[in-house]
This record gives C-alpha cells, sequence and structure tokens, in this order.
C-alpha cells in the first residue's frame, strides 16, 4: 500500500471491498481504487481516507460530487453558532419509541453470529440515534457508508450498488435509509447478497411522515408493504418505531410551513410548531402497540434473519396488526 493512501477501513475490510460496477476485486493505488477486472477498470477516488465507491451510471449521484465535497443528501457545512442555539432552545416533535431496546435485541443476535461481528450501516454518516448500545460492544466492528461525507462515514457508497463481496457481513443495519432510495426493493436485494446465512438485518421507515432531506426523498411504507420488503427475511421483531402523535405534530408543523416561504419565516414558523405541539408525541408511549397505531404511526422498523424462504403476499396479509375492517374514507 502507498505510503500515500490511507484508508480508514480496517484491513480485512478493505478486503471484502468490491467494484460497485462489476463485483470484482478491487487494487489500491495512490489515492484511488482500481477494478481489476481488465474489461472493466473503473477507477475510485480516495478522498481523505473515503473511499467513494459509486456506480456512477445506474445512481444519482456522481464521483464529482464527492470530489469537489459537495452537500448532497443532507448540509456538510457545519451549523453555526446561532444555528446551534436555536436547534437546543426549540423542543424536539419527533420521539423514537423503540430504537433503544430494539438495538440491545440486535446486539445480541449480532453476538451469537460471531465472536468479531462485522456490521454495516447504510446512511452512518452520522451515528443513528439509539447506536449507542453496539458501540458499547468491542468486539463488533462497525462499518459507516453513506451518500454523505459525515463524521462517521468511513466509505461513500450507493445502496442500489453495496461495494463488497456476496456473503460478508454479520449484520445490516437501514435506519431512516429506505425512504430515501430510488428503488427499494433492490437496497433490500443488497442488503440480503452481502449478509452471511442468518446475518441480521434491521431497518426503519416513515409511514406518515413529509416530506424530509429534500429531492432525496421518495417513498413511504405502511405496516405490511415494510414486511414486503422485508420478505426474504425470517422476522424477529417488527412493529411501530414512532406512532401517531409524532405523525400529528409533523403535519401540523408542515400545515404551518405551508403558509410561508423564506427561510426566516420558515425558521419562526418551526419554532412555533414545535413549542405549541412537541407535547403531542408523549401520548405515542401509551398509544405504540394500540391497533389503532398501527394504520397511523409515523415509522415502523424491523428485525429479521435472512432465510431461504420467502413469505407469501397470503401470509403477508394475514400479519395485518390494524382495526380489523379499516375505517372508509369520506368519498
Amino acid at each position: 500500500m502507498p505510503a500515500t493512501t490511507q484508508i480508514e477501513l480496517t484491513e480485512n475490510t478493505q478486503k471484502m471491498l468490491r467494484c460497485p460496477v462489476c463485483k470484482s476485486k478491487l487494487e489500491l493505488a495512490t489515492e484511488k481504487l482500481k477494478c481489476t477486472n481488465y474489461q472493466c477498470q473503473t477507477v475510485f477516488p480516495v478522498i481523505d481516507g473515503v473511499p467513494v465507491l459509486i456506480n456512477e451510471s445506474a445512481s444519482i449521484f456522481n464521483l464529482k460530487d464527492f470530489i469537489n465535497y459537495e452537500s448532497t443528501t443532507f448540509n456538510i457545512k457545519p451549523k453555526t453558532k446561532i444555528q446551534r442555539l436555536l436547534m437546543n432552545l426549540v423542543p424536539a416533535i419527533s420521539a423514537n419509541l423503540r430504537t433503544k431496546e430494539n438495538y440491545e435485541m440486535f446486539a445480541l443476535q449480532v453476538q451469537k453470529l460471531s465472536p468479531t461481528p462485522k456490521v454495516l450501516v447504510l446512511g452512518g454518516g452520522i451515528l443513528g440515534q439509539g447506536m449507542e448500545a453496539l458501540l458499547s460492544v468491542p468486539s463488533i466492528e462497525i462499518v459507516g457508508s453513506d451518500v454523505s461525507f459525515g463524521p462517521t462515514a468511513q466509505l461513500i457508497c450507493d445502496a442500489h450498488d453495496i461495494p463488497f463481496a456476496d456473503a460478508c457481513f454479520d449484520a445490516v443495519i437501514a435506519q431512516a435509509v429506505l425512504e430515501h432510495v430510488v428503488d427499494p426493493q433492490r437496497c433490500v436485494e443488497e442488503i440480503y447478497r452481502v449478509l452471511k446465512d442468518n446475518g441480521v438485518v434491521y431497518a426503519e421507515t416513515p409511514f406518515m411522515q413529509q416530506v424530509h432531506m429534500g429531492r432525496y426523498d421518495f417513498t413511504r411504507f405502511t405496516y405490511l408493504g415494510h414486511r414486503r420488503l422485508f420478505r426474504k427475511f425470517e422476522e424477529v421483531s417488527s412493529g411501530v418505531v414512532c406512532g401517531p402523535g409524532m405523525a400529528l405534530a409533523w403535519a401540523y408543523q408542515y400545515f404551518l410551513l405551508s403558509f410561508v416561504k423564506s427561510t426566516a419565516a420558515q425558521a419562526l414558523v418551526t419554532a412555533f410548531a414545535r413549542f405549541t405541539s412537541f407535547w403531542w408525541k408523549y401520548f405515542d408511549y401509551f398509544l405504540v402497540d394500540k391497533p389503532g397505531t398501527f394504520d397511523a404511526a409515523s415509522g415502523y422498523y424491523f428485525m429479521g434473519k435472512k432465510s431461504d424462504r420467502i413469505l407469501s403476499d397470503r401470509e403477508l396479509i394475514q400479519l395485518y396488526k390494524g382495526i380489523r375492517g379499516g375505517i372508509s374514507p369520506d368519498y
């Protein structure tokens, strides 16, 4: 390895890397990785120790986005002191009810698979909420990947073409990610591919949430829609992760934001909306397991094991946990 090239990934993890275009092995050169397939030979930059492995022909992102340090899915420029102060003063309207205990369960599942398990985090440029349970286990190696530079991004990659060998990870996390990809099913197929037999996946995905992350926001899932996405996995646990109180607060905030356009007005409206609705999220601790909540939740989670059996759609609809018969719309 040339002395000028320093990659943050461990040596063993580097050996698992593959070309996102053709899945061939990569070789390390000065400040770049090159595909070893003579028919491909795509070259990928390494920027400040972070490999940028994007298949430009099948991605909405370009290598130049990262070479030029452009903001992609979120703004990578540091917030000003005033912005940080305002964020600390304004109460949050979101409440993730299950993440902490889910990650504790996830950590136990992962440790059963290997003495030194490897966990790939998609969208892991910023540490996900509740992930401290994993960080507290020294034997677990966490590989943070994202389509944006961030404090915990060790690799830039697109989940549609995960640049790793088949069956090389013990677990994969996609927390608040699948709404931001153009083809969620393809991404889940990639997760399935890179997982070892009986490997574990953990995902959190919104249902009743307004657009966030601007143009990089595409899809929402009902509880059953989310379960179907992972139909090639045996369920360990699933359910509501953010409830209808949070969904109501988000809808209220975005309703008020519909009336304004300027950045200053948006900031004032957001502050007002949060100060007047933040307490709605506390209802969710009571409502989280109610049947109606499965029809009105802000978001769901799924934890499952890689399986060779596919959940059929007839089996899927038997898993419905909402209000039987549903509620008829007024039209």
